[in-house]
């Protein structure tokens, strides 16, 4: 069985190398899709997959630029979701006062969500004459997306004990009125080994959000240890602190000189950027899934 998959996908993978691929998108992203399904079908699919994900836009280098590309950014997934029927909730968000987003994370609801959204995973770089420059001068600015699955307390066996983390309370901007956002109910929790820091203030209580938090740091755990165990079997170094700061870009969005977004990974391009910032990113995302 596992040659007669192997053999599908050698057989659909040989015509990627015709030139004229990418002349019927329509064609090739469908072939792009048999492919990855056909591989996860031999591998046994991914554990998490097929649930939900949390999401999370973080500005990088480039000041308020850059809080306006992950603005950008959450655009463009919020998008995405609506052409795939997901739903999404967010459970924390710092905006600033021109409505760019330092960071932003939220919980999507959808069939294959997780699936579809781990491999935008990585730093994505804008390139653009900068709307916030009186001299209007190119700028470029970076911000970070990362995907995981969504948690549920039964999914995963990873332990975290109470000395391993540093608990921080806030109050919530979150949702639930007056009376609840004089209470301390946000809930920041941060992971001592790591330094991953995980911001929940979306529900009501200080109890449920840390409960949340938790789910989340759990989940962040278990993708920096596949991402561990993957790197190791390649014969790659791996170090967890550069797991978590800033690394080369995975994808461009060039709107100035030239329009152009390019995935330097799979090296799929579109001049068409309008689009993919109204959330046509199947192209990419059906590529990165072959990888």
């Amino acid at each position: 069985m596992n040659e007669e998959i192997q053999k599908k996908i050698e057989d659909l993978e040989s015509q990627m190398y015709d030139n004229h691929f990418w002349d019927d998108k329509i064609r090739a992203q469908a072939i792009l899709k048999e492919i990855a399904d056909l591989k996860e079908e031999q591998a046994g699919h991914g554990k998490f997959d097929k649930g939900d994900a949390i999401l999370s836009v973080i500005s990088g280098a480039g000041g308020i630029d850059a809080e306006d590309f992950a603005q950008m950014l959450f655009n463009m997934y919020s998008k995405y979701f609506a052409k795939k029927g997901w739903g999404y909730k967010v459970i924390h968000s710092n905006e600033n006062d021109h409505g760019g987003f330092r960071n932003i994370t939220v919980e999507v609801s959808g069939k294959n969500a997780y699936g579809n959204l781990k491999n935008e995973s990585g730093v994505h770089r804008l390139v653009r004459v900068s709307p916030f420059n009186a001299k209007q001068l190119r700028h470029t600015s970076f911000a970070l997306v990362e995907a995981i699955p969504k948690f549920e307390k039964k999914d995963t066996e990873i332990e975290v004990k109470p000395d391993d983390i540093r608990v921080e309370f806030a109050r919530s901007s979150g949702p639930g009125g007056q009376n609840v956002n004089k209470r301390e109910t946000a809930v920041r929790i941060v992971h001592i080994a790591t330094n991953i820091a995980v911001h929940c203030d979306a529900e009501r209580s200080q109890a449920q959000n840390r409960e949340k938090a938790m789910e989340i740091l759990k989940a962040k755990l278990y993708v920096l240890e596949e991402i561990r165990k993957k790197k190791e079997a390649e014969g790659l170094h791996f170090s967890k602190d550069a797991e978590i700061e800033w690394g080369s870009q995975i994808r461009s969005y060039v709107l100035h000189p030239y329009k152009m977004v390019k995935d330097h990974r799979t090296n799929v391009e579109t001049s068409n950027v309008d689009n993919v910032l109204e959330g046509e990113i199947d192209e990419f995302i059906e590529a990165e899934r072959v990888l």
